[in-house]
């Protein structure tokens, strides 16, 4: 079975919700219309009254159009329009369905030629005599007798499909559906706001995403620039927030890397493109220069389909292009391991379907194009080498940690400020260029709740950093102490878990850097004069393995589950599991600390508690991002029941094994160029 790409603009849905007006229509049909006038003229209003079709001037235009908007917002949020590029001078228009089926603009003074027509001339007449707004936003035609539907295209916002193009050339590629999520898009990853609905059948392939709570309206828009942006309103707030905006780095153009090219957003001190194993630049000269369009080929000398050759595993991929490949359904892994063997043209395989375990087989042939490196959220990719290339990259895998060494002095500069001194021993691994790299990097962040960098002071191997110093110490220092803790009331509490979300928002989404902070824990959040919260130790962590720190970390603090399931655990592991039955039973203030003696909002406590363990689902794409999180802290919106958090039940093979051990050098602190 061949999976074609599909042009996301040729299957466009409305899938937007309408709302009322002074009409209570919802159908256009051959002998009732709807027309322009000078009083706005007659209005299609879906049967919730969520969204209107009619006739409107755009900002102090004269011109009229025919297009679909939120009809209960003040201001007019239009997402569809007919007629764009022919729009009527005057009120006279008027919209219909003719006696071929198709939905008909005219202009009152012109009925010989329609300003705008749906295109239906191949179906008998008659078929479609029907056009309905229905209140899941489609607009559709239908078919009298069998209702059956025509859906409408948009060409402003969208269901998610496969491939946004520019012309006939694509620009951004959201993945496949593999079962939980669309494989290469950050922006359509699990989110605990919606609910997902795949649909494909011989007629259409979708993605539909619904609000759990319908007072929150959701809409995504394609820019003329070709950058979607997904805008996000509740029902008190006025206007929308913009959530997120992609295409927003390098890696999510298509093809960025070229033909077997690895895209990787975190390689901020070097080229984000790098060559699959097996492969180098097809011209290195353009690589010198940042410019990885053309590729790579196979090094010189490998020998495909030949003894010993096997396959690398590559872990958080956004797959390649499937174009053309062949998918088998049914098939393990192992089966589909050894159904790519038996092709010499079969290039790399990975699991169709990841969801429960993984299920089924896609198999690419030829070129591997649009590949890419996500921090979390991608799936295993598994790319055919010789035996040469799979020993080499066994061996690459191996190596040793470097050690955490870091001391903490308070001093004072000369003009009275006191300051808090870092000095990281010559052990720690980290190379000159790395070092001055982060700190040009940290010293531009600046955001209230982020600890600020003043400087940095080198001396032969040894590299200190100069923060601000905060006299409250670390959260830690006040909530594991008891008699501390008891002069933090709750209100106090809350600000803190805001501010604390809101550092890590700017660090996500809104820095000029993104930035992923792999240690968060209440040692690492100091406390100003008044109590504010301030990140830190996400400029100095980038030096130090990530496997290390983790083994070693004796503090209070949080270890993403994903780590923690590969053998690192600890007495959280059995609080985890306290929480947890605690929740299900009901008996969820029990987890309160007793030393908050003064009244606080219930409310307040059980939501934080809520988003708290939505933050702990097993897998990362699954867990709020920081921009929800924050919407979830500062509104009653109704959120989705947990699921059991990783690692609470999960137990990890306690014996060591021989054989060599795999090892990924990864920073505590990552770095993703935007």
């Amino acid at each position: 079975m061949i999976m074609n790409s599909v042009p996301w603009i040729q299957y466009i849905l409305f899938h937007f919700m309408f709302i009322g007006l002074c009409s209570c229509l919802d159908t256009i049909s051959i002998t009732q219309p709807i027309r322009d006038g000078d009083g706005g003229g007659d209005v299609l209003v879906s049967i919730g009254e969520t969204f209107a079709l009619g006739f409107f001037s755009p900002g102090k235009s004269n011109y009229r159009y025919v297009g679909i908007w939120y009809h209960k917002i003040t201001e007019k949020t239009v997402v569809w329009v007919a007629n764009r590029e022919n729009p009527i001078n005057d009120t006279s228009g008027f919209l219909s369905i003719n006696t071929q089926g198709n939905l008909v603009l005219f202009d009152n003074n012109d009925q010989t030629t329609p300003v705008w027509s749906t295109n239906s001339s191949s179906l008998p007449t008659h078929e479609y005599s029907e056009a309905q707004l229905l209140d899941s936003g489609n607009l559709v035609l239908f078919q009298n007798e069998s209702r059956r539907k025509l859906y409408l295209e948009n060409r402003s916002s969208w269901i998610p499909q496969l491939i946004l193009y520019d012309g006939q050339v694509p620009r951004f590629r959201s993945g496949h559906w593999n079962g939980i999520r669309l494989s290469g898009v950050r922006v359509f990853q699990m989110d605990p706001l919606y609910y997902y609905t795949f649909v494909s059948n011989d007629t259409e392939i979708s993605v539909i995403w619904s609000m759990y709570n319908i007072s929150i309206l959701s809409r995504l828009v394609v820019d003329a620039s070709g950058f979607v942006q997904r805008f996000m309103r509740y029902e008190q707030e006025r206007g929308w927030r913009e959530f997120t905006t992609s295409p927003d780095e390098p890696c999510d153009q298509y093809g960025h890397c070229g033909a077997f090219g690895l895209c990787d957003p975190n390689n901020t001190t070097e080229f984000e493109c790098a060559c699959l194993p097996g492969f180098e630049p097809k011209f290195r000269s353009e690589w010198n220069f940042r410019d990885g369009t053309h590729g790579c080929v196979r090094k010189p000398g490998s020998l495909i389909c030949s003894k010993g050759e096997g396959f690398v595993k590559l872990k958080n991929v956004k797959p390649p292009d499937t174009s053309k490949v062949v998918v088998i359904n049914g098939l393990t892994i192992e089966a589909c391991e050894k159904e790519c063997l038996r092709s010499c043209n079969c290039t790399a395989y990975a699991s169709a379907n990841i969801s429960e375990g993984g299920s089924g087989c896609i198999a690419w042939h030829g070129d591997l194009m649009d590949t890419r490196i996500f921090t979390a959220g991608g799936q295993d990719f598994y790319l055919r080498v010789d035996e040469y290339e799979l020993a080499q990259y066994a061996k690459k895998s191996k190596g040793s940690v470097a050690t955490k060494r870091i001391r903490i002095t308070m001093g004072q500069l000369v003009n009275g400020q006191e300051i808090a001194v870092k000095r990281l021993s010559k052990h720690s691994g980290q190379g000159m260029h790395e070092f001055m790299n982060e700190v040009t990097v940290i010293a531009k962040l600046q955001h209230r709740n982020l600890v600020r960098l003043l400087g940095c002071c080198i001396h032969e191997e040894e590299k200190m950093l100069i923060y601000e110093h905060l006299p409250n110490k670390s959260l830690d220092y006040f909530i594991f102490d008891l008699t501390r803790r008891a002069h933090m009331d709750w209100s106090k509490r809350f600000e803190i878990v805001n501010g604390i979300a809101r550092g890590i928002l700017y660090l996500h989404q809104d820095s000029r850097l993104k930035i992923i902070h792999r240690d968060l824990k209440a040692s690492n959040v100091l406390l100003d004069a008044s109590m504010n919260p301030k990140i830190s130790d996400f400029g100095m962590a980038k030096m130090f393995g990530e496997d290390q720190i983790q083994a070693n970390t004796k503090e209070y603090g949080y270890m993403a589950p994903e780590y923690a399931m590969q053998g690192l655990y600890s007495t959280k592991s059995d609080v985890l599991v306290s929480v947890w039955e605690l929740w299900n039973d009901g008996r969820v203030l029990d987890i309160v600390d007793p030393a908050l003696c003064n009244p606080f909002s219930t409310g307040e406590v059980s939501r934080c508690i809520h988003i708290g363990l939505l933050c702990l689902q097993e897998a990362g794409t699954e867990r709020p991002t920081m921009s929800d999180v924050i919407f979830m802290l500062a509104n009653e919106t109704t959120l989705p029941p947990p699921n059991t958090p990783a690692f609470t039940f999960h137990y990890a093979n306690s014996s060591k094994s021989s054989g060599a051990v795999s090892w990924n050098r990864v920073s505590i602190t990552a770095l993703e160029a935007r």
